[in-house]
């Protein structure tokens, strides 16, 4: 959620600005395939998009296991691509479905957070909806809100993949309405670039004043789709004329717009991650954009944004487009905090077991937690995250295998000092390299035997995440147990949430 100090006159130009390339984009919907496609010829049907394989998190021992740490993950591509393909009718990919993703794509209703800290950090326990050997444990962070017209000014480059792939509906028309959305809410503090990429590439502009719209508009509109996809070389560029219009103290970011179908030069994830890695110690973040169906490659999409310190969300709309550029800047542009990881200590003199619903791409080791060197997500500003975590209590049936250890018998046994677990958050602040330390004991009183709006919804999502996945851990969830969640709902005129319901709704899922 964000604020905005703006003039009323200024603000009602820009959303009237915004709102006429949304309905312009209505009004041309059905005519916009004619003009790349024959209406009589008949398209070719295939596939070759690209996800990883998600080994999805186990129930572990706390006498073996007694600590489960991660990064944050804020991106949101997960959902949208998932809704692209259930309203599309199409079978949905297991690799496709991130359920952390799903979950931090909606907003929740968590407090502010103190004046002294970036964010705030909220638990609660209730009883599993799909399992009644298990609690569900809720952790919540909501970073700060701020007010846009105080908002530190941008140096943006926007990295349009303008290869013969983009030469689609939904990629560079839409790729066109988005960055044109975007550049309605920018002013002459801010700093624009725009480098394409295809057989080669193209510098287009360089260092724009923000208010220079009409320019910018202009040069966004003059591109044209054609040739292959040497990705790597305008990630170069692109942060050679970031590095070069660099405003210190301010947002520095490249914001890259593709199906991901590198296919010249550096092009493998491995290559892809150590070219970013190098490049994001100069203090410019890398944001993707993903648009485009039939040959995506979400896998390299993601490892470019969480390897640049960015975010990755799927552009499937104008109105999609709208939510993340618009809506949520703050959140997809201004970081307060970077290098944000999480640890749960569970007590197992209360708790035997747990797992942690989704983060599989994000899991780290014990000691990384403490260690500074160790990269991890970053949050900007208003963005939620939610975790979920499925919990065993002593009062549970299930049983866990855990080594026999001859050393540590005592400390497994754990305390009973009245604290179930422990959540501990590192992060750093976005021009400091020492990590701070917060650290949250939930108790008993965490327990709540009806479960708040907030919790009811996030069960529900990721409840159909794991049908959506055929998860083993579904337990019995059914989509009519969604449903059942989402029921007890008040959606409080949420757009994408009661979207939501109605996809569930059309989902194959039984």
């Amino acid at each position: 959620m964000l604020t905005t100090g703006c003039g009323g006159d200024m603000m009602q130009t820009m959303n009237d600005n915004i709102n006429g390339i949304i309905a312009n984009d209505a009004a041309e919907e059905c005519s916009s395939e004619a003009e790349y496609y024959a209406e009589d010829e008949e398209q070719p049907e295939f596939n070759t998009e690209e996800y990883n394989a998600i080994t999805e998190n186990s129930f572990k021992s706390t006498v073996s296991d007694p600590l489960s740490t991660f990064s944050i993950d804020v991106d949101t591509a997960s959902y949208s691509n998932v809704r692209r393909m259930i309203q599309a009718h199409q079978d949905v990919p297991a690799g496709a479905v991130r359920i952390e993703e799903m979950l931090n794509y909606f907003h929740y209703d968590y407090p502010q957070p103190n004046a002294d800290e970036p964010f705030s950090v909220t638990t609660q326990l209730a009883d599993c909806p799909w399992n009644a050997d298990t609690k569900l444990m809720r952790v919540g962070l909501h970073a700060k809100d701020i007010d846009l017209s105080q908002r530190k000014p941008m140096n943006l480059v926007f990295l349009i993949d303008v290869s013969g792939s983009m030469y689609e509906v939904d990629k560079l028309p839409l790729v066109q309405k988005s960055f044109s959305i975007l550049t309605e809410t920018l002013d002459q503090k801010d700093r624009i670039s725009i480098v394409t990429y295809a057989d080669g590439d193209a510098v287009v502009l360089e260092g724009a004043n923000g208010g220079m719209k009409d320019d910018i508009l202009d040069a966004i509109n003059s591109l044209h789709a054609g040739g292959s996809t040497a990705g790597a070389a305008g990630i170069n560029t692109a942060y050679e004329i970031a590095e070069r219009n660099f405003i210190e103290g301010g947002n520095n970011r490249i914001i890259l717009a593709t199906d991901g179908d590198l296919n010249v030069g550096v092009s493998s994830e491995d290559e892809l991650k150590r070219l970013v890695e190098e490049k994001r110690e100069g203090g410019v973040l890398l944001s993707v954009l993903g648009f485009g169906t039939g040959n995506i490659k979400d896998n390299k999409m993601e490892t470019l944004a969480d390897n640049g310190n960015g975010s990755y969300a799927y552009i499937d709309s104008v109105n999609e487009a709208k939510k993340v550029l618009v809506e949520e800047m703050g959140g997809t542009f201004i970081t307060v905090a970077k290098d944000v990881k999480i640890q749960v200590e569970f007590n197992p003199a209360y708790i035997k077991g747990y797992r942690l619903i989704g983060y599989e791409n994000r899991a780290l080791s014990a000691e990384d937690f403490a260690d500074d060197t160790k990269d991890a997500g970053e949050i900007g500003a208003g963005h939620t995250v939610t975790a979920l975590y499925e919990i065993a209590d002593n009062a549970s049936t299930m049983t866990f295998d855990s080594a026999d250890l001859k050393y540590s018998d005592e400390a497994a046994q754990g305390s009973e000092n009245g604290e179930y677990l422990t959540v501990s958050v590192r992060y750093k602040k976005p021009d400091e390299n020492e990590s701070n330390l917060l650290a949250y004991p939930v108790t008993e009183d965490a327990y709540a035997a009806e479960m708040s709006n907030d919790m009811r919804f996030a069960a529900a999502v990721a409840e159909f995440g794991m049908l959506l996945r055929d998860s083993s851990y579904k337990g019995n969830a059914t989509k009519q147990t969604v449903l059942d969640l989402l029921s007890g709902c008040d959606l409080q005129d949420d757009v994408y949430k009661t979207e939501f319901v109605d996809l569930v709704k059309e989902s194959r899922i039984s």
